[in-house]
């Protein structure tokens, strides 16, 4: 009896440790992500997928929501990329990053949402956007961004997880119930596949025009990031493309929140039809594309 109970506290203390260890491998870190994310755009620049060593073996790839093979995808193509934004979010364990490739020979905006689980990449969602998508202009897109601030938020003004997604779920909501309060800062500007909202300079909210009224915007999936005050949802954009109206359209919406107020949005809205069966392309300013937006819906 005495020999067994040294025994048996050994087998659970063993028992303890292997727990803390698999709740430590576990663990989701910022520097994890951020590793993940590196390693996704150096592959994108090179068209190596060769780089991203921690994806997983059955890693689960998509462009604007069709399975693919990764090695047949746009990743292994080497991009000329302009630009890059990545957020990290430690709570799902995932990563939104926002490439723009301008001046590339094939120029492309593209976001892409990617999950991990156990250090392992596991899947990769990518929003590839170019010539004939929602407003699509490369040039535009890396102009508007490159005015912006999307700088980490100072420690002690950081907005919890719960108060940045909700004011993008606040603004889909308003989608479908004009009544919705949506806190939009002031200013705030959209940026959606090259034209900005805030063209002219004026300063002010331009991130409410052109809204729908009458859309319901489901199959939300979240990237939340508390450092840089950001939360990208992933959804289906129903009624976007004109030629096939019941179909939702892949789309992604970067929101920077700063003091719970919204300050920037960025959108990416692939296409079936050129243009998506609307018949102009972009609009140089705001007030003109405020007037064909508002004929869409």
């Amino acid at each position: 009896m005495l020999v067994e109970r040294p025994a048996r506290m050994f087998r659970l203390i063993a028992l303890a440790y292997l727990c803390l260890a698999a709740s430590v491998s576990a663990e989701c870190s910022r520097r994890l992500l951020k590793n993940a994310t590196e390693q996704y755009v150096a592959a994108q620049s090179s068209g190596q997928i060769g780089i991203l060593t921690s994806l997983a073996s059955n890693v689960t790839y998509t462009e604007n929501e069709k399975p693919l093979d990764i090695k047949t995808g746009v990743l292994s193509q080497p991009i000329k990329l302009d630009q890059n934004l990545s957020i990290h979010d430690t709570t799902l364990c995932a990563t939104f990053t926002q490439l723009i490739a301008a001046t590339a020979e094939h120029p492309y905006v593209i976001g892409t949402r990617m999950l991990l689980t156990d250090d392992k990449i596991t899947k990769i969602e990518s929003i590839v956007t170019d010539d004939g998508d929602w407003l699509f202009n490369a040039t535009g897109y890396l102009h508007w961004a490159s005015q912006e601030n999307w700088d980490p938020i100072p420690e002690d003004k950081r907005d919890s997880r719960e108060v940045i997604q909700a004011a993008g779920d606040a603004y889909f909501n308003r989608f479908q119930n004009v009544n919705v309060s949506v806190p939009f800062g002031s200013p705030c500007a959209r940026l959606e596949g090259g034209a900005y909202t805030d063209s002219s300079g004026a300063g002010g909210n331009t991130c409410n025009l052109g809204l729908p009224s009458n859309l319901t915007v489901s199959n939300r999936r979240y990237v939340v990031d508390e450092e840089m005050g950001v939360v990208d949802i992933y959804l289906g954009f129903p009624g976007l493309d004109q030629s096939v109206v019941e179909q939702a359209m892949p789309d992604s919406h970067a929101f920077r929140v700063e003091e719970g107020k919204i300050r920037y949005i960025h959108t990416l809205s692939s296409c079936v039809k050129f243009g998506c069966g609307s018949n102009f392309t972009i609009i140089p300013t705001h007030y003109r594309r405020i007037s064909r937006l508002s004929k869409i819906y």
